[in-house]
């Protein structure tokens, strides 16, 4: 990506460790991304400048609780890698593609980010992104 500036891969590297974090306060994974993805706190991060972009995971962790009043704890969990090139990957996407986190969600949701991680974190991130858009494309084609 020829605009992939270092405040972009900063920004992707805050997500990633933010969706670690959320592991690391024993959150339940699946629900924790829904909510994130979904939220008014992914969108600041989506806006071309948003104080909340320079806050740090734990602020952002915060902010998102608030707003979601309360985020679940236990439930399922992922492990801190799978958490973290989940959050990275979303973060790169909407840098890649344009699209916004809640639409990127509807696209790849936590089941499926997590069941593609072992097979996808090896490749660049912007082969991943475009293969979970086909798997998105084959499974919602008009023929099946």
């Amino acid at each position: 990506m020829d605009n992939f500036t270092l405040e972009k891969r900063q920004l992707c590297d805050i997500q990633g460790r933010l969706f670690e974090l959320a592991l690391k306060n024993k959150l339940d994974c699946p629900l924790f991304i829904e909510s994130f993805m979904n939220s008014k706190t992914a969108a600041a991060l989506d806006d071309v400048y948003d104080r909340l972009q320079w806050a740090g995971e734990e602020y952002i962790l915060e902010e998102l609780n608030d707003e979601v009043h309360g985020l679940k704890k236990a439930g399922t969990t992922y492990s801190l890698d799978v958490m973290y090139w989940i959050g990275y990957t979303y973060r790169y996407w909407h840098y890649y593609t344009g699209e916004y986190s809640r639409e990127i969600y509807k696209i790849a949701d936590a089941k499926t980010m997590s069941e593609c991680w072992l097979g996808f974190h090896t490749f660049d991130v912007e082969m991943a992104v475009d293969d979970l858009k086909e798997i998105y494309r084959q499974k919602h084609s008009p023929d099946k």
